[in-house]
């Protein structure tokens, strides 16, 4: 699932699932990498600008959800994605957000690699540090909505069951940063070893 709903406050009100990455809206590069790292069907969550975003960008292949309580953050949208799983049989969700070009498709296959190790719940590590993309098996999606508020998407139940997540080393093949403010944006024409193509 690609969290892509955010509306780029502090980018001007420039919706980040439109910013230019090499020529293509950055969301196309996200869905991409989802796809090219073991995961399928792909599901997106729409938000700000989402009218727009259906007519620039490529999404044909793609699960396309509209989030119309966006701007309430993240925890909206990813309640919204995991409402649009139901009934589809998965038994799992791969969680990943639109504004991070250097996360690419070798740390999402190591993530699916963890699920298909037994892991119902994993993270991407880097040098210690958790971040995205995040998995959950089926069986804790309800507890996961339950829990998403605001900003914090599902932090606080990763938080509250550190216990039985597998953490997944990916540093050495992805870089966590997100294109937030305008000083990021160079960033998308430099993006390294985990982007897309």
């Amino acid at each position: 699932m690609l969290l892509a709903a955010g509306g780029g406050r502090r980018l001007g009100g420039r919706p980040k699932a439109l910013l230019d990455f090499r020529g293509r809206p950055l969301i196309e590069n996200a869905a991409r990498v989802l796809r090219e790292g073991g995961c399928g069907p792909v599901h997106i969550v729409l938000g700000a600008a989402a009218d727009t975003v259906r007519a620039r960008a490529e999404l044909f292949e793609y699960a396309v959800t509209e989030n119309p309580d966006w701007a309430e953050g993240m925890g909206s949208s990813l309640r919204a994605g995991l409402a649009s799983l139901a009934g589809t049989g998965a038994g799992a969700v791969l969680v990943s957000l639109v504004d991070q070009p250097g996360i690419g498709s070798a740390a999402v296959a190591r993530l699916v690699a963890a699920y298909e190790a037994g892991a119902d719940l994993a993270a991407a590590v880097y040098e210690g540090r958790r971040g995205h993309p995040v998995l959950f098996g089926a069986a804790r999606w309800a507890a996961v909505a339950a829990s998403a508020a605001g900003d914090r998407g599902a932090r606080d139940y990763l938080a509250a069951h550190a216990d039985a997540l597998t953490l997944v080393e990916c540093g050495d093949v992805a870089e966590p940063y997100d294109i937030d403010t305008p000083a990021d944006l160079p960033r998308l024409g430099t993006a390294g070893r985990g982007s897309g193509r």
